[in-house]
């Protein structure tokens, strides 16, 4: 097989899929159609409609465009049948049906953030970073029946720094995820469309623990003080900067606000006030935790305002000793 014979449906929506799907249009891959999210209705009154980062991409390089609101629709299933597509490649996009994911000769794979078998599910940067993991990766694995389940083609690890938040590490995934897609494409020419794929079952390493990486939503988000520092802390960088960490802060007169953390230290030292307690910090914010650790807000936002570093959060907060945060 040569690279030519290769027709490929890409299928995704934001940006860490453009990256990969820049990498095979400028690959010379043939790319013959792009499937991703209906335009999403933006602005007040969602009168305004914001096409993905995908579908922009796609249309600036003339790639057709389909937008399914149901991916089991007849009507899209034979319009995509009708591009003749015989390998579909899948990056941050939603659970495909049999009839799609089944649809080309040489099947579907997709480009998942992690180091399968662990971390299946949505949000695989934000949990291993919130799991304080010092590796992660990407792995490329053909589609089956169950989500993030099927047989995988490679793996490659990425390191996670101490202080990378989800962000770092999505950016870095992100150009790994482009690479490792074209290896794996590689792999299918030189195998003649059928590469060697390893069952899950047999990269489970005895023992271990696999951590699931569910969808996260605003109550995931809340941080839990009687956690030790350094959880804390983990928590905080595995939802910077989006969604974003938050608690309620209680200020002096009895008022409760939002209070979103982007970025935090551990300082290493310790405090016999109660877990939620605001301290100083150098100049800064502190936050007391679980067993009397205070960890350093380096950058952070109150409802309705900008962000802003803890100095200037403290510079405008009154009686900082009557204010708490749970």
């Amino acid at each position: 097989m040569k690279k030519e014979d290769l027709k490929i449906v890409f299928m995704g929506t934001p940006d860490f899929a453009v990256e990969t799907l820049r990498a095979l249009v400028e690959g010379g891959y043939s790319v013959v159609a792009v499937v991703t999210q209906p335009d999403k209705p933006v602005g007040r009154h969602g009168s305004v409609l914001q096409p993905s980062a995908v579908k922009q991409y796609a249309v600036s390089v003339g790639l057709p465009v389909l937008q399914p609101v149901r991916m089991k629709d007849p009507a899209f299933v034979e319009e995509l049948r009708s591009f003749g597509a015989n390998l579909q490649v899948v990056v941050a996009f939603r659970m495909l049906p049999e009839v799609v994911w089944a649809m080309p000769e040489y099947g579907t794979f997709n480009v998942h953030a992690a180091l399968l078998p662990q971390y299946r599910g949505a949000a695989p940067i934000n949990w291993a970073v919130i799991n304080g993991e010092t590796r992660t990766g990407i792995s490329t694995f053909f589609l089956d029946h169950e989500i993030d389940t099927g047989r995988v083609i490679m793996r490659r690890p990425f390191d996670i720094k101490p202080d990378d938040n989800a962000g770092d590490v999505y950016d870095g995934l992100m150009r790994l995820g482009a690479e490792v897609c074209l290896s794996t494409l590689d792999r299918i020419v030189e195998s003649g469309g059928h590469p060697e794929a390893i069952p899950q079952a047999e990269l489970t390493v005895p023992g271990e623990a696999l951590h699931p990486a569910p969808k996260i939503f605003k109550e995931t988000c809340r941080i839990d003080w009687s956690l030790p520092a350094g959880k804390v802390h983990n928590f905080v960088r595995g939802l910077s900067p989006h969604p974003g960490a938050w608690t309620n802060l209680t200020t002096a007169d009895g008022k409760q606000t939002v209070l979103k953390i982007y970025s935090t230290a551990l300082t290493g030292q310790n405090c016999a006030a109660a877990p939620g307690t605001l301290v100083k910090c150098g100049r800064g914010l502190g936050i007391v935790t679980a067993g009397g650790g205070v960890l350093a807000v380096r950058e952070l936002q109150l409802s309705g305002k900008k962000r802003m570093d803890s100095a200037s959060f403290l510079n405008g907060i009154k009686d900082m000793d009557l204010c708490r945060v749970e």
